[in-house]
């Protein structure tokens, strides 16, 4: 079978390393360009874990070079950074996979919660939100600009799902939501120094932060109802890991949550509804993500777990990428987790 060969831009970081090590094992694509800040830097110098395994250099992130070698692009960049990238990109025949927020919201919302004006609309109206569960795979496939969704996102929007038609939506959606320090990046700042985050759990933007926008988005067009949210992200000692805690009023019974999310999810093995509380440890270097749900009263509270850094981000982008290549949507994805 021919090789697809593809690029990551932001090689440096924590995303682009999950993306790498994916992208090694992977039989269709091959890493054809790695790009980043780190012009003519040993890729094992950035990330020693890849000493004696792969040995590549990263180049300046130049478009001609880029488009003229790869067909496809991972973008693994910070927001505002991605658009101008991706618009060249898409100009040149390039399919591209932005891991950054630029093209996952409406333009109103985006603009409102990113402070900047958004400089790639038509891209922006073509491309196709890379949560499968929620947009179907067909959409993914179909795309030649896939918006890969955040990890607060993710891990949010598959708890809730399932228990929208259910759920009554004049009251608030709680989330209360756990993530592993490496979500925050590989730049350290005040609340990710060794000193603020051991032995310590707190949360930062509590209701405004900046994901809160993209779940309301796209829980109420999964609801065709405009849906409340109340978000509150904490962050854990840990290294990687994501625990989101889902809250819901019900407006009518569920006879049996754990057979409604295992119904919504048949054709989507890569969630697992669990009888039990998930667990971190059992989906850290996976692309899973366990669900579990239980009812009291009107209320019912789910909670799902993910790697932050692949169901949240990596292996996420690996999956919209082997849909926008006809690939079976499971090659090369990590199954086994990091226990014990």
């Amino acid at each position: 079978m021919s090789e697809i060969k593809v690029a990551v831009i932001g090689a440096s970081g924590f995303t682009g390393l999950e993306l790498i090590k994916i992208l090694l094992n992977h039989p269709r694509f091959k890493i054809e360009f790695l790009g980043g800040s780190d012009g003519g830097a040993e890729i094992a110098k950035l990330h020693p874990s890849l000493e004696a395994i792969y040995s590549a250099k990263v180049e300046k992130s130049e478009i001609d070079a880029i488009a003229l070698r790869c067909q496809l692009a991972f973008l693994a960049v910070p927001h505002k950074q991605a658009i101008a990238i991706a618009k060249e990109l898409l100009d040149r025949g390039v399919k591209v996979v932005d891991l950054s927020a630029d093209y996952r919201l409406a333009q109103e919302t985006y603009e409102k919660t990113y402070g900047v004006t958004h400089s790639d609309p038509q891209n922006l109206a073509q491309a196709v939100y890379g949560l499968p569960e929620l947009t179907g795979k067909s959409a993914i496939a179909s795309a030649w600009l896939v918006a890969n969704p955040g990890c607060y996102p993710s891990a949010s929007i598959l708890a809730a799902l399932p228990f929208l038609p259910y759920a009554d939506l004049s009251a608030p959606i709680i989330i209360d939501a756990k993530s592993g320090v490496s979500g925050a990046g590989k730049q350290c700042v005040d609340r990710t120094h060794f000193v603020s985050v051991n032995e310590n759990c707190f949360t930062y933007s509590p209701i405004v932060h900046r994901h809160a926008p993209e779940i309301k988005e796209k829980l109420s067009i999964a609801a065709k109802k405009s849906a409340e949210i109340l978000f509150v992200p904490h962050l854990l000692p840990i290294t990687r890991g994501m625990l989101a805690s889902v809250y819901m009023r019900l407006k009518k019974p569920i006879d049996n949550p754990t057979q409604t999310a295992r119904e919504f999810y048949a054709d989507h093995p890569f969630i697992r509804v669990r009888e039990d509380s998930v667990s971190i440890k059992n989906v850290a270097g996976t692309h899973f993500c366990d669900l579990f749900c239980r009812v009291h009263s009107d209320t019912i509270f789910i909670q799902t777990a993910i790697d932050n850094l692949l169901r949240g981000a990596s292996s996420a982008a690996i999956a919209n990428a082997n849909l926008m290549f006809s690939l079976p949507y499971e090659l090369a994805l990590p199954a086994i987790a990091y226990a014990p």
